[in-house]
């Protein structure tokens, strides 16, 4: 199993329109093969800094997602609400 950690930061006002687009992308992600579970987490110190932990069966499994058109249309959606990009970091669980 591995864990990928995306982090963002939401531009100041875009709360909700971030709220909505996730909603989307959590609804496309739930069929991808490979998908175990997730968590959507708010830095208590910064609360536009948001991490979204999720974990895969394989890197392959992540992988085939994150080339996939339901992933680029969800993030066609968040994009426009972050400041910057998106960080992404894989991690194996052991």
């Amino acid at each position: 199993m591995i864990k990928v950690i995306i982090e963002r930061n939401i531009a100041e006002g875009l709360e909700l329109n971030y709220s909505d687009a996730i909603r989307t992308t959590l609804k496309a992600v739930l069929e991808a093969p490979g998908y175990i579970s997730s968590q959507s987490l708010t830095d208590i110190h910064r609360p536009n800094h948001r991490l979204i932990v999720i974990n895969w069966t394989s890197v392959q499994a992540w992988e085939k997602w994150q080339s996939s058109e339901e992933r680029k249309n969800a993030l066609a959606n968040i994009t426009p609400i972050l400041e910057g990009g998106e960080k992404i970091t894989v991690a194996e669980v052991r």
